[in-house]
């Protein structure tokens, strides 16, 4: 098993990303209804302050993650936030979470970045205890606000 950051030529890499996403999300249709042209996911891939990591195994995607790294405004500082992680079911409790994330870490330092954060869904035991593992737990609260 390998992993490596997508790249603006990783297209089909980047496609297989996504339907992995909807299976692991409980075939979240948002992985699979409108998905983006070719450009739209080049121009995603190349940005410098998005990661997309893979996972292969035999050239086929079997985990990945999409992060993002934000600029705070309250110091001269970087965070990056784990916005998308999932491993195929017949790959999991193998270690390709834990690698893909230690993948970040000097990503993330050379974007200068102190801290990577990620949310967990409550009843996600194996998400929660992944990221109990690798890091300190805060209790917060998620609010998704329309823009219409």
């Amino acid at each position: 098993m390998i992993t490596r950051r997508l790249g603006p030529h990783d297209l089909p890499a980047m496609r297989a990303l996504n339907a992995l996403f909807h299976d692991a999300f409980d075939h979240d249709p948002a992985f699979v209804a409108a998905p983006p042209d070719d450009a739209y996911l080049a121009t995603l891939l190349a940005k410098p302050h998005v990661f997309v990591l893979v996972a292969e195994h035999d050239g086929t995607v079997v985990g990945g993650l999409v992060a993002h790294a934000l600029d705070k405004h309250e110091q001269a500082r970087v965070e990056v936030y784990i916005y998308d992680l999932a491993v195929a079911e017949h790959y999991r409790r193998k270690g390709i979470a834990t690698a893909l994330i230690e993948a970040l870490k000097p990503l993330a330092r050379a974007a200068g970045a102190e801290v990577i954060f990620v949310q967990a869904d409550y009843g996600d035991d194996a998400a929660i205890a992944l990221y109990t593992k690798l890091g300190t737990r805060e209790d917060v609260m998620h609010f998704d606000i329309a823009v219409d």
